[in-house]
């Protein structure tokens, strides 16, 4: 399993120490507890179904934290699914986002974007796809159903999708 945390160690605000996410991890009884980059990106196994590791994380992080932090939860094969279903697999892997979300994305999704400027987007299952040809750091797209996902270039979901294979 993969556990994607919302706002953690970005900009300095959500800092959480590495160690801590994994002892937090072994404490609600997973297994193989890696974590990769400083980014809030947790792999593990468990025989818990994700709407309950989602509960068990949410709920220390919040004790943690003092605040509510969200938690995206993916299975290995949709880590490997996300990363295939790519739409934009010719663009560059650090220029190329999947935005994760809880449920699927609203077919309006798109729609409701503002700001947009070469950037391109597609839906996919439970993930909004962004392309930022020209960067990202000068972008100001808004994406209204994201706002309560997380995103990960492709380059980061290639690697927690290669390294969950390893387990």
């Amino acid at each position: 399993m993969v556990a994607l945390l919302r706002a953690v160690n970005v900009g300095g605000t959500g800092k959480m120490p590495m160690p801590t996410l994994v002892k937090m991890c072994e404490a609600a009884g997973f297994d193989a507890v890696r974590t990769y980059i400083a980014s809030g990106n947790v792999m593990f196994n468990s025989r818990l179904k994700e709407r309950r590791i989602k509960g068990l994380l949410e709920e220390r992080l919040a004790s943690y934290a003092g605040k509510s932090v969200s938690v995206l939860v993916r299975s290995a094969d949709e880590m490997r699914t996300v990363l295939a279903a790519n739409p934009f697999q010719a663009e560059p892997g650090n220029r190329t986002v999947a935005i994760f979300l809880d449920t699927a994305p609203p077919a309006h999704a798109l729609e409701e974007v503002r700001g947009k400027r070469s950037e391109r987007l597609a839906l996919g299952t439970r993930e909004i796809y962004v392309a930022y040809p020209d960067g990202m750091a000068g972008s100001k797209l808004v994406i209204p159903a994201a706002k309560t996902g997380t995103a990960r270039n492709m380059n980061t979901i290639a690697k927690l999708a290669a390294m969950t294979s390893e387990s």
